[in-house]
């Protein structure tokens, strides 16, 4: 039985445009990384893109990479750039709402109702170009490409880090952070026909995470805490404001941590777990299916949760694809 032939939609490839003609621009796919906070660098990598007139006909994104490529691809740059710059630390941790007796520490709620003021209810199959967000599913650690349905839960899906949002459940899949599996989704450009992929990677100027070390274990206990931090949490008073008041500071230690004594927080520890992970992970990936061009801001010291930075993320994922701007140009026109 022959076929039945349908009309092409938005994500289908090219056929009008044989690859002998003076006309032909090849299929250009930009492959987004997650890195948190770090994210806010692929606002000034599309700026810079799309002011040398690089328009890419594919976007894939991991986490905050999908975030910044869906509200790129809607139309919505200004808006991402202008909430991004607003940012202070007051204003980041208005943004959390703890939740109790969940899966994640924060439910995400307000940043969904961003996300749907922004993007409404945008289909991701219904866009006028392709666009992929990768997720993790729980429990069998499938890479999870979501290419259809709701925009906003696509990418609360491709955001939800463990253990600090809650899983997001989609098609009877219980789904996380995409980085899990694949942190820069060069491979998604490939399979959706893209001919030059470019990609944004924020792991890229972290250096030393691959060092083995041989270390020697000091004689004598060792303590669970640092001598300061442990008196400090400790602390008692007999009135009843004062022991309220040291219970704040607990919850404040366990959860942020201590920096005058070096001690991590719950929070930090979490992070920077997901952090090495995560750089060991995008040098195997990337090492196995490289891009053409790889644009790497030197976001290293701004920490995965530091979104009140966003002006020098911005700047620096404008300045790193400024650098590379020449030969990305050279290779499109090469390919022509």
């Amino acid at each position: 039985m022959p076929a039945t032939e349908s009309a092409p939609g938005p994500h289908a490839l090219p056929t009008d445009a044989p690859v002998w003609s003076k006309d032909f621009t090849p299929r250009i796919g930009l492959a987004l990384g997650g890195g948190a906070a770090r994210g806010w660098a692929h606002i000034g990598a599309l700026r810079v893109l799309e002011e040398a007139g690089i328009r890419p006909d594919i976007v894939t994104g991991t986490s905050i990479g999908a975030v910044v490529g869906a509200a790129y691809l809607e139309g919505k740059l200004d808006q991402i750039e202008d909430f991004a710059r607003s940012l202070n630390r007051r204003k980041v941790l208005g943004l959390i709402d703890p939740m109790l007796g969940s899966a994640g520490l924060m439910g995400g709620r307000r940043l969904v109702r961003l996300l749907k003021r922004d993007l409404g209810s945008v289909r991701i199959d219904e866009m006028e170009r392709a666009f992929l967000c990768v997720s993790t599913e729980l429990g069998t650690g499938h890479e999870i490409w979501l290419r259809s349905g709701d925009l906003v839960d696509a990418l609360r899906a491709s955001f939800a880090l463990p253990g600090v949002f809650q899983p997001v459940e989609i098609g009877g899949r219980w789904l996380v952070d995409g980085a899990l599996v694949n942190p820069v989704p060069v491979s998604a450009c490939r399979a959706l026909g893209a001919r030059v992929v470019i990609a944004v990677n924020l792991h890229s100027d972290v250096f030393g995470r691959g060092t083995t070390v041989v270390h020697a274990m000091p004689p004598g206990p060792v303590d669970a805490l640092p001598e300061a931090a442990a008196a400090h949490a400790a602390r008692e008073t007999d009135d009843e404001p004062g022991f309220f008041q040291a219970l704040r500071e607990r919850f404040r230690l366990r959860m942020f941590g201590d920096d005058d004594v070096g001690l991590p927080g719950m929070m930090g520890v979490m992070m920077e777990s997901y952090n090495i992970m995560q750089d060991r992970l995008t040098r195997a990936r990337m090492a196995g299916d490289p891009p053409d061009y790889a644009v790497g801001p030197r976001v290293g010291d701004i920490g995965l949760y530091d979104f009140h930075r966003a002006d020098e993320a911005i700047e620096r994922g404008a300045e790193a694809t400024r650098r590379g701007l020449d030969d990305i140009l050279h290779l499109i026109e090469t390919l022509r």
